[in-house]
């Protein structure tokens, strides 16, 4: 199987998990009576899973820490407002309308990463026909939420 194959399919499992994700952890929030309560659970959990994997793979990685440009750090910011956010209004807005919000902000913000190849990215050109694209995919999602 080519690697764009795997990573495609790793990718849709990993979306797959995004609206399950905000669907348990708010109703753990919701059953704790604390988002934040149900945000700090998650990372928990999650850094338990993640020094495992860690353990069974490149463990001596963490030893390049102290040279990583401290600004690379926002990325942990970002993981925990989305976490906090998504926590608190999916059970007030509903988890398909949060999630649609989620990816018209991904979808934008991922096409400027591209277009001016922030962060490290390949440069990848906002085209008519990608902008088009981008703009179908947010209609998509955006229908599916129509009641």
């Amino acid at each position: 199987m080519p690697a764009t194959t795997t990573y495609a399919i790793v990718m849709l499992i990993a979306g797959f998990g995004i609206p399950i994700l905000a669907a348990l952890n708010a109703a753990l929030g919701v059953r704790l009576g604390s988002p934040v309560a149900a945000a700090a659970l998650l990372f928990v959990v999650a850094l338990v899973v993640t020094l495992g994997v860690l353990a069974f793979t490149r463990p001596s990685a963490l030893l390049n820490v102290a040279g990583a440009p401290k600004h690379l750090y926002l990325a942990g910011i970002l993981v925990a407002f989305y976490i906090l956010s998504i926590t608190f209004v999916a059970p007030r807005f509903g988890v398909g309308n949060a999630v649609f919000f989620v990816l018209l902000g991904q979808l934008v913000s991922a096409a400027a990463i591209d277009h001016f190849g922030l962060f490290g990215a390949n440069v990848s050109p906002l085209s008519l026909s990608r902008a088009a694209g981008i703009g179908l995919m947010a209609a998509g999602v955006f229908m599916t939420q129509q009641v």
